[in-house]
């Protein structure tokens, strides 16, 4: 059905604006957001028999062309025009081009949906979850239609450069799961609008709701899903009564999807959260003493996923309000984890070969980045030196390691000639040290790497699709929660740069072939550690240095999920 031309009226005016039956009463609110500057949760729109709601199917409202609809709310600030002209791509040249399609967009707030866009922008930190989603009949297998909205979303996501509505997934998640429809009774009348929900509880349905999509293996043939290749670790937990020694211990193992970090008066890392979180004092009846006694339960992860997903618990309920409150404490982060503490010592001692080795070889990787950009550096100087007068700088690498030894072999001398130049025999002595003494790309080096990193990996753990083989993270995304309620505030997503813009993995080499060459190198600059920060709609750079301001402490945003990826070896 065309869109239809009707009439708002609002404080006295009557304003044009265009209503189409075919999209959502959402949209509609959002195009006389457009010319009121009434946000849509402050909005009312009266029809006959009552209020415009998001979930009103506009075949019973019937709207006419040329109908007047009647507009209360409070208006803010008009919507700004844009600082700079809108150019079309059509229009764009091949580096305005590039520089539009390489910042992901935002998604806009519909009314205290920041908890839900701050989710989503991080799960996008899971490129294998885009492609699981994107596989041909992937999504049918699901019973709920959220993962097929959220294919859906991705899908819009990545095929625009401007600001995405996510009103069709909103609609799905809150069919599937109602609590996010809750209204807020605190604001009454028209002031009355959805209630704030909290992130972690969003990641978690969201989550739960895609266990039943299909994982793309290629080759390897297993039954498992993706969420439980990817994102599952398993927890095995073992309990011991203090009072009675001789009682035998009750293991148990479990599925769980986070683990949690709980902060107390005197956590300062996550680290000592997660560990508080593993051993714990409990009490409970104990058949041996035919009474409560206390057991020390110790918790480690058999498997590790991954990705692994962090729960800073900020939030905890308190009896004497009868509420819950969010406890501000500074409780610093790593960029870096390693996981090998909180896993079972089975599974560290499969983990610990391959993992010590990563860690020489990253180091060994840092000396090889410092040494070409150190080349490169004096190869600039000697290149501006040598326009200004006839003094020249020689650059020779005369040790270089291979990747199997240490990073100390690695040495650059710097040798100013003023009286051999290329013409004479030194001259020419010299080209030669240089050019059989010069790094070799880097990807020859990570091929040699990781052949050897394959032959250290435990059969158990390669033949387990989806789960880290070492247990070293990098953190690829946060989702933050500002201010000082725990039921208000203000959630934004952080994802890493990289996540974006890597290079795709080299396809897999067949039996018996050399493995290939890695991949091109990422679109963003090799020392580029920044990341994208996610406030609904308005997405900016956000610098590495900055990440430590997201420890918490004040009512500032403080980190509050954590997601880790699993170190790749090449």
């Amino acid at each position: 059905m065309a869109p239809l031309a009707v009439h708002i009226k609002h404080a006295g005016k009557t304003l044009d604006v265009s209503l189409d039956p075919d999209q959502p009463p959402s949209a509609f609110k959002d195009a006389i957001y457009q010319v009121t500057g009434v946000p849509p949760d402050r909005m009312k729109v009266m029809i006959k028999g009552g209020v415009l709601k998001d979930d009103t199917v506009w075949k019973k409202v019937a709207p006419k062309e040329g109908q007047t609809f009647m507009v209360i709310g409070a208006a803010g600030d008009l919507p700004k025009p844009p600082e700079k002209p809108i150019v079309f791509l059509e229009d764009m040249d091949d580096s305005e081009l590039a520089e539009a399609l390489a910042k992901p967009v935002g998604l806009k707030n519909l009314g205290n949906t920041c908890y839900m866009n701050a989710t989503l922008q991080s799960l996008r930190a899971i490129p294998e979850l885009q492609t699981a989603l994107s596989a041909p009949h992937a999504t049918n297998a699901s019973p709920t239609p959220l993962p097929k909205a959220l294919s859906a979303l991705y899908a819009s996501m990545s095929r625009t450069t401007d600001a995405v509505m996510p009103v069709g997934f909103l609609q799905v998640l809150r069919s599937v799961v109602p609590q996010f429809g809750e209204v807020d009774r605190s604001k009454g009348g028209m002031m009355a609008g959805y209630a704030q929900q909290d992130a972690e509880e969003c990641w978690g349905k969201i989550t739960e709701a895609l266990k039943d999509i299909p994982l793309e293996s290629g080759s390897q043939t297993t039954s498992k899903k993706f969420v439980e290749a990817y994102m599952t670790g398993q927890m095995r937990r073992e309990l011991k009564c203090d009072e009675a020694p001789d009682e035998p211990a009750t293991i148990s193992t479990q599925n769980v999807l986070k683990i949690e970090c709980n902060i107390s008066s005197t956590t300062n890392y996550m680290h000592t959260g997660i560990m508080g979180a593993l051993d714990q004092k409990i009490e409970k009846q104990s058949p041996t003493l035919g009474r409560d006694a206390i057991y020390s339960e110790k918790s480690r992860l058999a498997r590790l996923p991954s990705y692994l997903t962090v729960h800073m618990m900020r939030f905890m309920w308190r009896s004497d309000i009868r509420k819950k409150a969010k406890i501000m404490r500074k409780v610093k982060f790593p960029t870096e984890f390693d996981a090998l503490d909180l896993v079972t010592d089975e599974l560290k001692e499969k983990m610990l070969p391959v993992s010590r080795r990563l860690k020489e070889l990253e180091k060994e990787r840092a000396e090889r980045k410092k040494v070409r950009k150190r080349t490169k550096n004096v190869a600039a100087a000697a290149a501006a030196a040598s326009s200004s007068s006839s003094a020249a700088v020689d650059v020779a690498v005369v040790g270089v390691g291979t990747g199997t030894g240490t990073a100390s072999n690695v040495v650059i001398a710097e040798v100013t000639t003023a009286t051999s130049t290329p013409g004479t025999e030194e001259g020419k002595g010299k080209e030669k040290e240089n050019a059989g003494g010069e790094l070799e790309d880097e990807s020859v080096y990570r091929e040699k790497e990781l052949k050897e990193l394959e032959t250290l990996i435990s059969p158990e753990l390669k033949g387990d699709v989806g789960c880290s083989v070492t247990g070293l993270y990098e953190l690829v995304a946060i989702v933050t929660h500002k201010g000082a309620a725990a039921d208000a505030g203000h959630y934004i997503g952080f994802v890493k740069k990289s996540v974006f813009h890597a290079a795709k993995p080299p396809p897999p080499a067949a039996d018996g072939a050399p493995a290939p060459p890695v991949a091109t190198p990422p679109m963003v600059e090799e020392d580029n550690e920044d990341w994208y920060k996610f406030d609904d709609d308005r997405v900016s750079d956000f610098p590495v240095e900055k990440l430590a301001t997201l420890d918490g402490g004040g009512e500032d945003s403080s980190a509050y999920v954590l997601l880790y990826k699993s170190k790749s070896l090449a």
